[in-house]
């Protein structure tokens, strides 16, 4: 891991393609020609970064979209106040069953080409089939503050599963994914590549929906940071974002995927095959060994919004942790939601000369936000949407 003269920032990370702007910003230059010395921390679960950016062991994390929201509440553990100035990506999650799983659900009418609804409806009907006093479904997610929570208990929900009654949900690291499901431990996942991947190629898993089919467009990965540390270090800060905007420019060309894959595989970082890393960043998604669906828009770092967070998204992670009972509706709590996501502070840091579009206004108008079963987010109405939903805690 390179070291430089400068400002040094410790950032803590997980083992996924989506810390690719933090390893690119360390490992080709980037953080150093804005005068960083960005050391990264590999961590094996959600949990200890969320812990060690509290207690101060980093100044910034490869942080879970809904995870600063959750700690400015106050609803997960060793919670503190924290920010989320930039978007590491959109998209790069999918949901994995076993093998056993997916045939069930193939001879229930699933489609074979990752399509949600196709692959919930047969979810439901194998279910449904499965004898009465059969062990509910056990599927993984890697932390209860999510992206891949939410996702997860969104499609099974529009399927007319409860996530809750009819499915077994419990927390993994990511890494872990793959083995519980070769293992017998776990029937299916949501989790980052490269895990998802990794059980499609080893023939112990298929690939059965992404997060970009059901959510389109939306955020994975923030940079965390507690409030504390950014009002103390903001020109640090605003140079570190700088730094990622111009690995993000470098890791979206698909000039650099060979290297990228090649670093991103390595010890220090997923410690993986590279040949694990190369369908999610070449736009490819691999449902098995036989099959690779094209999907450009599966893991983005450069597309509209990729960067610079939205204070929409940060409401539907709200909205999210609402639907499911972790916490309870009131202004001051939506503000606070609101209010973690900061589009200004990246704004203010990355002139479009570095990211086309970066300059944009904080709090622009933003297309609507519609998911594969053709509902609308509406943020002005949160109560209103989330009570629209038959299928809530």
């Amino acid at each position: 891991m390179n070291r430089s003269d400068g400002d040094t920032v410790t950032a803590g990370f997980i083992p996924l393609l989506d810390s690719a702007l933090l390893v690119a910003a360390a490992e080709r230059g980037f953080a150093a020609e804005e005068g960083v010395d960005l050391r990264l921390v590999r961590e094996t679960s959600w949990a200890n970064i969320r812990d060690r950016i509290a207690i101060g062991h980093f100044d910034v994390a490869h942080m879970l979209a809904p995870m600063p929201i959750a700690a400015s509440l106050n609803i997960t553990s060793l919670a503190v106040p924290m920010l989320a100035p930039m978007t590491l990506g959109l998209g790069g999650n999918a949901i994995t069953v076993s093998t056993g799983l997916w045939h069930a659900m193939e001879q229930a009418g699933a489609a074979a080409d990752g399509d949600p609804a196709s692959a919930g409806r047969a979810l439901a009907r194998a279910i449904t089939a499965r004898p009465a006093d059969a062990a509910r479904l056990r599927f993984g997610v890697v932390h209860p503050f999510s992206g891949h929570a939410y996702e997860l208990r969104y499609w099974l929900a529009a399927s007319g599963i409860h996530p809750d009654r009819d499915v077994e949900i419990t927390v993994l690291p990511p890494s872990l994914m793959a083995d519980a499901l070769k293992a017998d431990r776990l029937d299916g996942y949501c989790v980052g590549e490269p895990w998802n991947t990794a059980a499609a190629l080893a023939g112990t898993g298929r690939i059965v929906t992404t997060k970009a089919a059901i959510w389109p467009g939306s955020p994975e990965k923030v940079l965390g940071v507690t409030r504390k540390w950014a009002q103390a270090n903001g020109a640090t800060l605003a140079t570190l974002i700088r730094a990622l905007a111009k690995a993000a420019v470098w890791c979206g060309d698909a000039a650099n995927h060979a290297d990228l894959a090649a670093l991103l595989s390595g010890p220090d970082y997923l410690d993986c095959p590279a040949e694990w890393c190369r369908p999610a960043l070449g736009g490819r998604v691999a449902l098995s060994r036989d099959t690779v669906l094209s999907m450009p828009d599966f893991l983005s770092f450069t597309a509209p919004g990729a960067l610079q967070p939205s204070t929409d998204h940060a409401l539907w992670f709200y909205s999210q942790m609402l639907r499911w009972g972790q916490v309870e509706h009131d202004p001051r709590r939506e503000a606070i939601a609101r209010e973690t996501y900061r589009p200004d502070l990246f704004a203010a840091a990355v002139p479009k000369t570095v990211v086309p579009g970066a300059d944009a206004l904080p709090g622009q108008a933003e297309p609507p936000q519609r998911f594969y079963d053709g509902v609308e987010f509406t943020p002005q109405d949160i109560a209103g949407y989330v009570a629209s939903f038959p299928i809530r805690a």
